[in-house]
């Protein structure tokens, strides 16, 4: 383990040194701030800062597809570079991620410069005392090696970009809660080992041209701890706008145009599911910052915001320690209490009808018909920046609301639920031997799937009916209880009702295949006996034709209807396996 005391004369000596050479300097600004390094030499610069002070430690935390180590860097300015030893001593853990698209890496090219500066230099006052940062330069390593000139036409630099998507094709900024990628897999438990106080994911966006080199996503729709976002919009979002302004890099909330391209269309924004970064993050009762630079500003101009920011978080953080780190404590209390779960608990959001005005630092534009498609051409003049007062739908009504059971129960056969819960840090038992359970649960009708395939999986789309039933659950079977700290991501997991749900993702799709059948010549036979037997089947059938009239001349289709009430029908078949126990 690395050394963690030092003299003070070798420390001086060592800074001394470092300060009077030039072996620390960035490939980004020895490039002319126009590239950025690739794997190797990202990883050579991580091993460079780790040689260069006691207070940097480089690690990795996991394997890619193509068997590259994730890198990580650990900052602590007491050497404490271990999840227990700086909870011991009080430090609030900050979290930063760059390059999950390596395409957009600024991140990685600020990230090194900051810390460089912030550790090894001693600038800003030198390193924060309250502070634990955990910085993954490239999440993404196998995609930031699929680097080419050509991967981005929508951006403006660096000189060679890498990949939005891995290896095996799966875009990682959509897998956290599902976790198919192995490199998310390892995310998680580095996650959940840390447990950090604050996130920051740092992207480039796409869309219209404006003047913002920086806009933000942080959730404060109702999706997250309610005290945790008072928190984020009465102190940190004034905080961090009003320092980014002065800095000269003013901001916006991340937004999406009503009418692509069309900034004058007005604006919306919404809530991240646990799919995405700063959802998942308020899903686990932390605050997630998303990052979106803007792609049509210049490689060094983002690159210098994100510096910029990166730098107000960390002094602010610093400050506000104390006070962040007994809200996330009591968030996890609240979560896991008896009185959350009487709460309904959204599961979704719908944007709003109301609006308020709100003034967009935009560029004039002209829309005209292409004469190439026909369709609507925008073009925009970066030289003529002007305000527009613009609706801005920010608004986000809760829906799909659930009540949490006291536990979710499901059969030792759907063991990918399991090892996600470990991923997920997520408490559950292991029942012994066979036992009963009152549950509550669902039987799916009116189904569907996507036409092609999402993120490596054909999600589904379903209505239900609840039922509530005995079932017996064999040895083996596994129990989450609720009273948890991730309880909002347990539910998330486990109801149909989200649309993250290991359900709607397709997780369970074999529940709806038909695995027996019938030859039409004994159903034939069979049919009549059934209506011997219950004369007003008859006339039910009748009224099912006249209502389904597409089945007039299916004779399967017919014959279906009365195999699905007979003593034969798969009585498993479109029923969750999962159930609801209590409440």
């Amino acid at each position: 383990m690395k050394k963690t005391v030092l003299s003070v004369l070798s420390i001086l000596l060592t800074l001394a040194t470092t300060a009077q050479d030039n072996h620390l300097e960035t490939f980004y600004e020895k490039s002319g701030r126009k590239a950025t390094p690739s794997y190797d030499e990202t990883v050579a610069y991580c091993q460079a800062l780790d040689k260069a002070s006691p207070f940097i430690l480089y690690t990795t935390f996991g394997t890619s597809p193509q068997g590259r180590k994730l890198p990580l860097l650990i900052l602590d300015a007491d050497g404490r570079f271990d999840p227990a030893s700086a909870r011991k001593a009080g430090k609030l853990v900050l979290m930063i991620m760059a390059g999950i698209h390596p395409g957009e890496i600024d991140g990685k090219d600020a990230g090194f410069m900051f810390f460089r500066d912030l550790v090894i230099y001693q600038q800003f006052g030198g390193m924060p005392k309250n502070l634990t940062v955990l910085f993954i330069p490239i999440f993404n390593v196998d995609g930031h090696e699929r680097s080419g000139p050509y991967n981005r036409i929508n951006q403006v630099g660096p000189e060679e970009m890498g990949w939005r998507t891995t290896a095996q094709n799966l875009n990682l900024n959509r897998d956290f809660l599902k976790a198919d990628a192995p490199e998310m897999q390892a995310w998680l438990r580095l996650f959940n080992r840390w447990l950090p106080d604050f996130v920051m994911d740092i992207h480039v966006t796409d869309g219209a041209d404006y003047q913002y080199v920086m806009t933000y996503g942080l959730e404060t729709h109702g999706n997250m701890d309610e005290w945790l976002t008072k928190w984020t919009v009465e102190r940190f979002i004034p905080e961090m706008e009003s320092q980014m302004e002065a800095a000269g890099y003013p901001s916006f909330p991340y937004v999406m145009f009503r009418r692509w391209h069309d900034p004058r269309s007005g604006l919306r924004s919404g809530a991240a599911g646990p799919r995405y970064s700063p959802g998942y993050a308020a899903a686990q009762n932390r605050i997630g910052l998303l990052v979106e630079n803007h792609s049509l500003k210049d490689f060094e101009t983002r690159v210098s915001s994100t510096y910029e920011l990166l730098r107000v978080v960390c002094r602010y953080l610093q400050d506000e320690a104390p006070a962040l780190l007994e809200l996330n404590e009591l968030a996890d209390l609240r979560t896991a209490s008896a009185a959350f779960l009487k709460e309904p608990l959204p599961m979704s959001f719908t944007t709003g009808k109301d609006s308020i005005m709100a003034d967009f630092r935009g560029v004039e534009y002209d829309a005209v018909t292409s004469d190439l498609t026909g369709g609507t051409w925008f073009k925009y003049y970066p030289d003529k920046p002007t305000t527009f007062q613009v609706p801005f739908f920010h608004e986000q009504i809760p829906s799909n609301f659930i009540k949490l059971p006291e536990a979710y129960i499901y059969p030792p056969e759907w063991s990918f639920i399991t090892e996600r819960l470990d991923w997920h840090g997520i408490r559950y038992s292991v029942l012994e031997k066979p036992e009963k359970f009152s549950v509550q649960s669902f039987v799916f009708r009116n189904y569907s799937w996507s036409r092609t395939s999402y993120e490596g999986r054909f999600s589904l789309t379903t209505a239900w009916d609840t039922i509530y039933e005995e079932r017996l659950y064999p040895a083996g079977s596994v129990l989450v209880k609720t009273d948890q700290r991730a309880a909002r991501l347990i539910a998330h997991m486990f109801e149909p009702a989200s649309p993250d749900s290991y359900l709607s993702w397709g997780f369970f799709n074999t529940i709806f295949e038909m695995k027996e059948y019938f030859e039409t010549y004994k159903m034939e036979e069979y049919a009549r006996k059934m209506i011997a037997d219950n004369p007003g089947l008859l006339e039910e059938f009748k009224a099912w034709v006249e209502a389904n009239p597409e089945l007039k001349n299916n004779q399967w289709g017919q014959l279906e209807w009365f195999y699905r009430r007979s003593p034969y029908w798969d009585r498993q078949k479109d029923v969750y396996p999962v159930g609801k126990v209590g409440r």
